[in-house]
């Protein structure tokens, strides 16, 4: 039988389509708030997948836009009462729910403390968008399954909608109008072979630079997720920097490789790794030692990244099944999770 998670994900690219079709009119009221206030810095508020897909705005918003982007810890203002400078800021809020009181907490004290504001939620009207000064409904739709896909992916393309309109960059906009055709293509990709080269690990190492970093780090957290498999991401620089020592034939890397600049740079660790004895698979046709996995070339560096997590989705949700886990129901997780 079909699971809610892999109907979800087999959902991805009608639901970037609905996304760029019925919210046009708020992508471009908030690109029009950003290209006015023209802030200084940008600061992201959201926990889990959702501030994964913070981590990837903020790679391309410092690409594309050259504003430089940090995370804010939601406790500064739900737990620590802290009170932020943030005149001339933008912060964009992120959260599938809408409702966890911390994000909302934060994402009040951001627009109280003179930023504009965007809330990207699968919920409006909510407590989220309320708190914000300009609110997007992410049109994903109802996500049954505990572990988020189509929510994330559909935030980071409401975020990349919103920039393009913001920075005025042509080719960024017609990479993202055209996700929805280049994720339908994503999703037919099969990476199922992992399932068997896979079968003894016990803890691996997800890996990327730039917006392949957030990737990763999503990636990772699925595996927690729906599989109980302890994966942890790192840039693929800093893995070099003594993590590295863990990796070995039964200590596996999955690294992530857009068609950017980083690509090489990917491509030559894992390669490297490989001719250790390590057992390493890259999205890459360059590579030489480590194995090589399928991958969508959609034209531009930084949606080329996104497309990434959308195959890997299909694997990890076969990959839960045939440890004989249902990845509909996480042990220990529920659909909502609102942290103070």
């Amino acid at each position: 039988m079909q699971t809610n998670m892999r109907r979800e994900i087999d959902e991805i690219p009608e639901a970037a389509a609905r996304v760029l079709a019925q919210q046009s009119d708020a992508i471009a009221a908030a690109g029009r708030a950003l290209k006015s206030t023209d802030p200084s810095f940008v600061v992201t508020i959201a926990r889990g997948s959702s501030d994964h897909a913070a981590l990837f705005l903020k790679y391309a918003i410092e690409l594309t836009a050259g504003r430089a982007v940090a995370s804010l810890g939601p406790s500064l203002a739900s737990i620590y009462g802290a009170r932020l400078k943030l005149d001339g800021a933008a912060a964009i809020a992120i959260s599938q729910s809408g409702k966890s009181p911390d994000i909302v907490a934060m994402a009040k004290a951001a627009t109280d403390a003179g930023a504009t504001s965007l809330a990207l939620t699968n919920t409006v009207p909510s407590p989220l968008a309320d708190a914000c000064s300009h609110a997007l409904n992410i049109c994903a739709g109802p996500e049954i399954s505990v572990a988020a896909t189509k929510s994330y992916v559909n935030s980071i393309v409401a975020g990349l909608a919103i920039l393009a309109e913001w920075t005025g960059d042509a080719a960024l906009g017609k990479a993202v109008a055209a996700l929805p055709e280049q994720l339908g293509k994503a999703v037919r990709l099969d990476w199922t072979g992992l399932i068997d080269d896979l079968a003894e690990a016990r803890s691996l190492y997800m890996l990327g630079r730039g917006p392949g970093l957030a990737i990763a780090n999503e990636a990772a957290l699925k595996f927690k997720e729906t599989s109980g498999l302890h994966a942890e991401a790192y840039s693929a620089a800093e893995v070099l920097h003594g993590p590295v020592a863990l990796v070995g034939p039964a200590f596996p890397v999955i690294a992530l490789a857009a068609r950017d600049a980083a690509e090489q740079s990917v491509t030559g660790m894992s390669d490297g790794l490989a001719d250790k004895g390590a057992y390493v698979c890259v999205t890459s046709a360059g590579a030489k030692s480590a194995k090589s996995l399928p991958f969508i070339a959609t034209g531009h560096p930084i949606t080329d990244a996104l497309a990434l997590i959308v195959p890997f989705y299909g694997f990890v949700e076969a990959w839960s099944r045939a440890r004989g886990l249902d990845p509909d129901r996480p042990v220990n997780l529920k659909k909502v999770t609102e942290t103070r």
